[in-house]
């Protein structure tokens, strides 16, 4: 199958920190991590790297850290030749601070306000993933594959994101993004909390409806019944692009035609294992690897 992936690219640079660093100080380090980064582009290094057909369409700026990023998923086979290169503005930069002592980062990205793709694209697709970043060319993908399986990792709450929603079968979100819009706090002790989120996205999206819970796992529908799905237990050393490696494995899953359930699994397993290591992509797993687990843990 033909997996086209749209939206943002970016390089990151991950700095290790025992801690959180204190404002107003001087802080050195022996570490530090650099990748590409982005969640429809993170999601392309994934399925490329598990070896399947994928494209992704983004644009960077034409520099060392623009070619960086096409350099690396060429490097998985990714097919990168609708990547724009823009010569006005720089390639996106995230800057990362992992705590060490829980797992979490803390990014501060720079992006220039004008970066948006220029060409139309005519792309044929069997599953195409959005990340909201291209709101102008997911809609044309999306149109001109009528009969594509869309998935949309809806990540915060955007114009785009909204707008995509309405667009796609499987909206996979965060928690953030559930609770932003539907102006709900999710409890999952508390399971009222829970239906009137999900009443509130379904009515509005009428999509197949994914939340990501980070460390908690993520909330489905299956047969009307709203249900958790845990994840795997593992000490947590950097969270960078754990959500968009979920979607990268979700993508795969659903290309191979896995249940709701397995896809879950599989997806769950996979985003909490790149949480042990540092650096977004530094952290996807071989397939095997995942498998293996999966099968041991059905």
């Amino acid at each position: 199958m033909k997996i086209l992936c749209i939206g943002h690219a970016s390089y990151d640079i991950t700095i290790p920190y025992d801690g959180y660093p204190i404002e107003n100080t001087k802080n050195r380090v022996d570490e530090k991590y650099e990748c590409g980064g982005g969640p429809a582009s993170n999601a392309a290094f994934l399925l490329g790297k598990w070896g399947l057909d994928t494209t992704f369409v983004g644009v960077v700026g034409d520099d060392l850290y623009g070619h960086r990023v096409v350099k690396e998923l060429n490097s998985v086979g990714v097919n990168t030749k609708y990547v724009e290169y823009d010569h006005d503005d720089e390639t996106t930069l995230s800057i990362i601070i992992a705590n060490k002592r829980n797992g979490s980062r803390t990014v501060i990205a720079h992006r220039d306000r004008s970066m948006e793709l220029e060409h139309k694209l005519n792309l044929k697709a069997d599953i195409i993933l959005v990340d909201g970043q291209e709101l102008r060319a997911s809609i044309e993908a999306i149109e001109n594959n009528p009969r594509a399986i869309t998935i949309l990792d809806a990540g915060s709450l955007k114009e785009s994101t909204i707008e995509l929603s309405k667009r796609v079968r499987y909206l996979v979100c965060s928690k953030n993004f559930a609770e932003d819009y539907t102006e709900q706090k999710i409890d999952i002790s508390n399971p009222d909390s829970v239906v009137k989120v999900y009443e509130k996205l379904k009515k509005d999206f009428k999509n197949e409806i994914i939340i990501t819970l980070e460390s908690k796992g993520c909330l489905y529908m299956q047969d009307n019944i709203i249900k958790l799905m845990p994840s795997i237990k593992v000490t947590p050393i950097d969270s960078t692009g754990a959500g968009d490696i979920f979607h990268g494995a979700f993508t795969y899953c659903i290309s191979k035609g896995y249940d709701i359930e397995k896809t879950l699994k599989i997806s769950n397993i996979t985003a909490g294992l790149s949480v042990t290591k540092i650096g977004g992509r530094n952290s996807v797993f071989p397939l095997e690897e995942v498998m293996k687990i999966y099968e041991e843990n059905i």
